[in-house]
């Protein structure tokens, strides 16, 4: 199962790769102000789950440029999920708000309906 699920993998990065969406053009003044407007926020994923290459299309369809953690690929982003999100659950946006209290926003549709209403 592994196997398959690793070529399917591959699959699904090459397909993004062929099909990626070009970035949205903006001035520099906007793109700075778009860029510090989401300085806060981080995506957790997994590189080849299909949800998350959804939500990173959307984020470079529209030049939103946020952090993006592979959780799978690194144990402490592994961890930060699971200890301050509640689950190991990808995609994960993690809005980093003032005084501490960090919203958590799971489901691709919901974070990309989420990010459509900031920008």
């Amino acid at each position: 199962m592994k196997i398959v699920r690793w070529i399917l993998g591959r699959i699904i990065l090459i397909l993004d790769f062929i099909t990626r969406p070009k970035k949205l053009s903006r001035t520099k003044e906007e793109q700075d102000k778009l860029d510090e407007k989401f300085k806060n926020y981080s995506l957790y994923e997994f590189r080849t789950c299909p949800f998350c290459v959804k939500t990173r299309r959307f984020l470079r369809k529209n030049s939103i440029n946020i952090e993006i953690k592979d959780s799978r690929g690194n144990k402490v982003y592994r961890e930060e999920l699971k200890k301050y999100g509640g689950k190991i659950q990808v995609p994960c946006l993690r809005i980093k708000k003032e005084g501490g209290s960090d919203e958590w926003l799971y489901e691709s549709n919901d974070i990309i309906k989420y990010l459509e209403n900031k920008i």
